[in-house]
């Protein structure tokens, strides 16, 4: 099977944008047509300088053998019935690159695999609290874990050329199953979102209070600065995933606050002891 080396991006956004700027960038090989619908939005890349890219959905996907879907998941299978109708071409992959993968498998997966086409879904683990091609970046993938979900059972050589794909723009491919992959971003990504949300609404009920704040605060909310019409999708998207560990949080951040509330000075030195440890094991995995 032949490497791929002509990509069509469906998405201006940050991770589409980044995608297309670093296949631009590090893949000189390769082509890329970048698509969004909006025609505005459209002419403001290409005048910033991105010259391919385009409202026509018909010439992105021309010619292409990798399809990647950069849209919201509730998005993905009214495009994917475009496309189609649009003329995918013959042996085309598609992927994606949603926060959540049993969705997408069960619908616009189904759907293109059942017109004789691959998909097989992608989650590169990188991002930032900030949106549109504006934020993109060409080396946002480098380094970043990227977990390709195959429930279509699609044969391992195709698996393995979207691997080399996201090699190439810097990313370190592994595979799990689409439920799988749910169950293990709800914990640590989707909660951790959620609860830095919380700790912006609790510490900073009185926004006037935010002033003072050092940067501790700035590093915990951080990523609940994100889009909150995004990230309302996620949620609700992966919420069968998300209740267990968000309830586990509600219970820990209760026992603690019995445990402040006994005045169990040794039981609070041991949890927040414990909480260290494992945040240093992150620190020793990354570096």
């Amino acid at each position: 099977m032949t490497e791929i080396q002509r990509i069509a991006v469906l998405g201006p956004g940050l991770l589409g944008g980044s995608v297309a700027l670093a296949v631009a960038k590090r893949c000189p090989d390769c082509s890329v047509v970048l698509w969004g619908r909006n025609e505005d939005r459209v002419a403001e890349i290409r005048n910033g300088g991105f010259a391919n890219v385009t409202c026509d959905l018909a010439e992105a996907i021309h010619e292409s053998d990798l399809v990647v879907m950069a849209v919201p998941v509730g998005a993905m299978e009214d495009l994917g019935r475009r496309f189609l109708q649009a003329g995918l071409p013959p042996g085309v992959c598609v992927t994606d690159v949603g926060s959540v993968k049993t969705h997408p498998h069960a619908s616009v997966g189904r759907l293109v695999t059942e017109q004789g086409y691959s998909f097989i879904g992608s989650h590169p683990m990188a991002g930032s609290d900030r949106t549109g091609f504006a934020a993109a970046k060409a080396d946002l993938f480098e380094g970043a874990p990227c977990i390709l979900t195959n429930d279509h059972d699609r044969p391992q050589e195709e698996v393995r050329r979207l691997t080399h794909f996201w090699a190439k723009l810097g990313a370190q491919a592994v595979v799990m199953d689409a439920a799988e992959h749910d169950r293990l971003v709800a914990r640590i990504s989707h909660v951790p979102h959620v609860l830095s949300a919380v700790c912006a609404l609790v510490a900073l009920g009185n926004p006037e209070d935010g002033q003072f704040a050092g940067q501790g605060l700035r590093d915990t909310s951080r990523v609940g600065g994100g889009d909150p019409t995004m990230w309302a999708e996620i949620l609700l998207e992966n919420r069968a995933a998300i209740m267990a560990p968000l309830r586990e949080s509600a219970s820990v951040l209760s026992e603690l606050a019995d445990l402040l509330d006994e005045g169990k000075e040794e039981a609070v030195l041991q949890l927040l002891k414990k909480g260290q440890a494992r945040r240093r094991r992150l620190d020793q995995k990354t570096s």
